[in-house]
């Protein structure tokens, strides 16, 4: 479904500041799988979704979704099929816009062409997709108004219409309060598995990347260090991911505490 071959990323290449990266990546992803990725600050987990959804251009190597190479489609076209939501809630709606006109905004995504209205229909759609947030009641309230949990919620419900081939959840927990982080997790985990969908989410949260999905990617200075799926996967714990990394790069993994945390 995704294949990420040989893929490096070199920034000011040629220069004093040149820096690697990402270095001779490889993955391949099936349809259906859902992957955690997690890594200290710096060790290329943004670099490589980037890489993905087409933000910058690679350095070398192929990136394929699907069967069909989109190493060097433009990311306004990976749109089309990529769904990605950031860690800033802010980013994926439109603040000064009703909630039901975002989601209509959303159901048009790459369908040019299609006039879409809001009727009664629709509207009772969207009730029941926003009703788990308790937002059912305030469809034409604008987004400005909600929380960022809320906002989040919104924003993973919107990505979910346009129906996505992937999609790439960018620590999009990391700027909520632990209890709004669950919310939108269970709502995450909840969405992906009605709609199966293939995702692949970076999160600084290793028990929710150990508890998120069928496969779980650790990444170090741009590279892939550790890839775990299945059983071996449903048999992790913190301490134990803490451990494999130092074995594998003799060396603790971070002092950031945020990262060694078994939960919020």
């Amino acid at each position: 479904m995704l294949d990420i071959k040989h893929v490096t990323k070199v920034f000011f290449p040629g220069t004093a500041n040149e820096k690697v990266a990402l270095e001779d990546i490889n993955l391949h992803i099936d349809k259906g799988d859902v992957v955690s990725v997690i890594g200290s600050n710096g060790s290329g987990k943004s670099t490589l979704f980037n890489m993905i959804a087409g933000t910058f251009p690679v350095t070398a190597g192929t990136i394929s979704l699907d069967g069909k190479d989109i190493t060097h489609l433009p990311e306004y076209k990976r749109a089309f099929e990529i769904g990605r939501i950031f860690q800033d809630p802010t980013k994926g709606t439109s603040a000064n816009m009703s909630i039901q006109d975002n989601l209509l905004l959303s159901m048009k995504k790459g369908m040019r062409g299609i006039r879409f209205s809001l009727t009664n229909e629709k509207k009772e759609m969207f009730r029941s997709l926003i009703e788990p947030v308790g937002l059912q009641n305030r469809l034409e309230d604008n987004v400005g108004l909600l929380s960022g949990g809320q906002r989040q919620a919104l924003t993973l419900i919107m990505a979910c219409l346009s129906n996505p081939k992937l999609l790439l959840l960018d620590e999009h927990t990391a700027a909520l309060d632990p209890g709004n982080a669950r919310i939108v997790m269970d709502l995450t985990e909840k969405a992906i598995s009605d709609g199966q969908y293939t995702a692949i989410m970076i999160t600084h949260n290793m028990q929710f990347a150990i508890e998120f999905g069928n496969k779980l990617i650790m990444m170090d200075e741009g590279k892939i260090i550790l890839e775990v799926s299945g059983e071996e996967k449903k048999k992790l714990t913190v301490p134990d991911l803490i451990q494999r990394f130092k074995q594998i790069r003799n060396k603790d993994f971070a002092s950031d505490e945020e990262l060694l945390t078994e939960g919020d």
